[in-house]
């Protein structure tokens, strides 16, 4: 008698609990993108459950790891209050208002929020937005709503669990003040926020970090305890970002200028426009409100140009749980931003593909701009 395999090797993908979440909300979903070009050209439809209209935003690489929406506060009206045991981050794209903070049996703080606005409710309170104008308010918001869905598979659960995780919010009448100076990761001892509002993050200071480029400035987003963690970076005219890899799932929002993404698979090299393999290359345009998945497949290799005659400033959505790990506790960890020849995985100017600069220089040219790249970083 001869062993036959059993079973079928190939079936269709089933729907996540996040993805049968999001097709029950009524809303307009953009799923299949590679980032948009300004999240306000987008349709918005009535969602019943939050009160006010939204869609929700599934650009490529991210499923299954971060979610992303967009809602519409009703002039002089407000939002259902809802809590959730995801994390959230939210960007205020026009508008002006307050949020409701509270736990169950605890006082209601309340926080003002404008245009530019980056905030984050803690995880599990309940939070509320108003918005104080008679035009509508928009808001973008990134969560790590997919795993946690995924997890749990209880949306009962997920949205109706009491707990107040009190290490997260201790209600101090301080929790939601602006941040006069910003803190000093542990680790990588790069800047950092971890404060729960950023009143300005569009003209806020970005303190110089280079890791990323040429007069690369940065600092990481830690917002209220959470591990759906991000950055705010910015990059000066006439300059751009490093080429890097990283897995999927981060997306890029335009906090302030304009510009592109470009985006390769790691396996068609460092130099796709020399090794006849530029069909691979995607692009990817965006102004202020618009977005990206950075790298819509895993190790994708992907860089970032602003062509505006103004600085170019992007606030990155990383992500959070399952949080990933690179060996035994105790063990180096190489970042990403560590030369690619080095064990990192960025590509030095000195190494990137010369088709990179050439097609910045095009773009810049076209809006009147001129490249500022010294000689000496290519050498």
């Amino acid at each position: 008698m001869t062993d036959q395999a059993v079973g079928q090797t190939s079936w269709q993908r089933p729907a996540t609990p996040y993805e049968e979440f999001c097709a029950v909300q009524g809303v307009p979903i953009y799923r299949e993108l590679l980032g948009v070009h300004d999240v306000r050209e987008l349709e918005l439809g009535p969602w019943d459950r939050l009160g006010g209209r939204g869609a929700i935003i599934d650009l490529e690489g991210t499923g299954g790891y971060l979610g992303m929406y967009l809602v519409e506060v009703p002039p002089g009206g407000s939002l259902a209050p809802e809590r959730h045991l995801y994390e959230e981050v939210c960007y205020v794209i026009e508008g002006r208002g307050t949020t409701e903070v509270w736990a169950d049996g605890g006082n209601r703080q309340v926080f003002e929020w404008g245009k530019d606005s980056v905030f984050s409710p803690p995880m599990n309170t309940w939070h509320r937005f108003i918005n104080a104008t008679n035009a509508p308010a928009l808001i973008l918001v990134g969560s790590n709503a997919p795993p946690i869905m995924e997890l749990f598979r209880d949306e009962e659960f997920i949205f109706g669990t009491p707990h107040h995780f009190k290490h997260r919010y201790d209600a101090a009448d301080s929790y939601f003040d602006a941040w006069d100076e910003l803190a000093t990761d542990d680790l990588s001892r790069r800047a950092l926020h971890s404060g729960a509002l950023v009143p300005d993050a569009a003209n806020c200071y970005v303190p110089p970090d280079g890791q990323r480029g040429s007069g690369h400035r940065h600092f990481f987003l830690y917002m209220s305890g959470n591990y759906f963690r991000g950055f705010i970076a910015e990059y000066p005219v006439g300059k751009y970002s490093k080429t890097h890899a990283h897995d999927a799932g981060p997306v890029l929002v335009c906090l302030a200028g304009q510009g592109y993404t470009l985006t390769w698979p790691k396996t068609a090299g460092t130099t796709p426009w020399r090794d006849g393999k530029e069909h691979l290359v995607r692009r990817q345009d965006y102004q202020t409100g618009g977005v990206v998945s950075a790298a819509p497949g895993g190790e994708w290799f992907h860089a970032h140009f602003g062509v505006s005659g103004d600085r170019f400033r992007v606030m990155a959505l990383l992500g959070g749980y399952p949080k990933r790990t690179q060996g035994p506790p105790g063990s180096t960890v190489v970042h990403v931003n560590r030369d690619i020849k080095q064990g990192g995985n960025t590509i030095e100017y000195r190494d990137e593909d010369p088709m990179i600069r050439s097609l910045f220089e095009q773009a810049l040219a076209e809006v009147g701009g001129t490249i500022d790249m010294p000689a000496e970083l290519y050498q």
